[in-house]
């Protein structure tokens, strides 16, 4: 069997590949990688970050531990969270991850 592949790869002499194949074929990988992974990645996290912004007071919430809660108070980095009647915790603003109301949107679905 080894005698075999070396035949044929002795029998096409003179032949050598294109480097612009190669170039072509890397160009092509990178673009899909761009669009169908960094981009979409990308426009989710300029989202997210525009939702952190617009956060306002009495917005129900979820954190990236879970927790439950209606804004009670917002600062520049730091959100003041009522996760029950009179007991609040602090958070940062980036372990909010979504709103509750979208989870509702969802079960609803």
């Amino acid at each position: 069997m080894l005698n075999f592949i070396l035949l044929q790869a002795a029998a096409t002499p003179g032949k050598t590949p294109n480097p612009y194949s190669s170039l072509i074929f890397f160009a092509a990988i990178i673009l899909i990688f761009y669009f169908f992974m960094i981009r979409p990645q990308m426009k989710k996290q300029k989202d997210l970050k525009n939702y952190r912004e617009k956060l306002k007071k009495g917005d129900k919430v979820i954190t990236a531990g879970g927790v439950y809660g209606k804004i009670a108070e917002v600062q520049e980095t730091t959100v003041l969270l009522e996760i029950d009647q009179n007991v609040k915790i602090k958070v940062d603003k980036g372990s909010i991850v979504r709103s509750a109301q979208d989870l509702a949107d969802q079960s609803k679905k």
